[in-house]
């Protein structure tokens, strides 16, 4: 398969119940391909990604990963017990030391050379999040997947990793899936924006979906800011093919 993972009529349900979470949904990621999900809150988003990690069961439908994937996740939360004294350095050795080499490349990667002798608790946020990237990429992933990870940014820090994304993508060559709802920073970070709200609302190029009814029903205000970017201030171009999709409402999405 081409494909890093794709996944084929994907339902699930809320543990303990038959409540659907996502229904029927189909989703591929190519190599070196920067894709990000939108949605409301309970739309789906952290489920898809966990499904697509294998992390919960499914319903219905099937996942496939390519032969010898190897992905860097960063998750949504990550709890660290301020009363331990840790380095940015031993965080990344746990559970697995690795070599002060590898842990400097990451860090110079992510921009963060500098910290690798700080305790954890004495990093910014946004410090924070790009240890949580470098760790991620310790092991020369083939797919980033990133859920919520600009939570608790502010403006500057949010638009200042999603370029640094980019620059991960371009000098690793890694896939990048993002679970996000910074609308705007989004559009203009990624190749492929898909529209969840319990199903695949709609999908395409940034460009293509922030004119959708669909994303523009969704987010309102937002979505007209993000429609008025790609009329106004559209600056490069996108050559993936652009999909929207219209499938009927499912009872019981969240």
């Amino acid at each position: 398969m081409s494909a890093l993972i794709e996944a084929k009529g994907l339902t699930i349900h809320r543990p303990g119940s038959h409540d659907t979470v996502l229904q029927g949904v189909d989703f591929r990621i190519e190599p070196q391909e920067i894709v990000t999900v939108v949605g409301p809150n309970g739309s789906g988003k952290s489920s898809l990604i966990r499904a697509l990690l294998g992390h919960v069961p499914l319903a219905a439908g099937r996942v496939a990963r390519k032969a010898g994937l190897r992905i860097g996740y960063v998750p949504q939360r990550v709890q660290v017990d301020t009363t331990i004294p840790m380095t940015v350095r031993r965080f990344l050795s746990l559970p697995r030391r690795v070599s002060g080499d590898v842990a400097a490349r990451v860090l110079t990667h992510t921009g963060v050379e500098e910290v690798g002798a700080r305790q954890l608790t004495q990093l910014s946020g946004g410090q924070f999040q790009r240890v949580l990237l470098a760790r991620a990429l310790l092991h020369d992933p083939h797919l980033l997947v990133l859920d919520e990870p600009t939570q608790g940014l502010d403006q500057p820090g949010i638009v200042a990793f999603y370029k640094l994304i980019e620059e991960v993508r371009r000098q690793t060559g890694a896939a990048v899936l993002m679970v996000s709802h910074d609308l705007l920073v989004v559009m203009r970070a990624s190749d492929r924006v898909i529209c969840l709200n319990g199903h695949v609302c709609c999908e395409g190029t940034p460009q293509h979906v922030s004119s959708a009814p669909e994303y523009r029903a969704l987010f309102g205000a937002e979505a007209e800011g993000t429609l008025a970017l790609y009329q106004h201030h559209h600056d490069h171009d996108h050559d993936h093919d652009a999909a929207c999709l219209h499938p009927h409402h499912h009872a019981g999405a969240s």
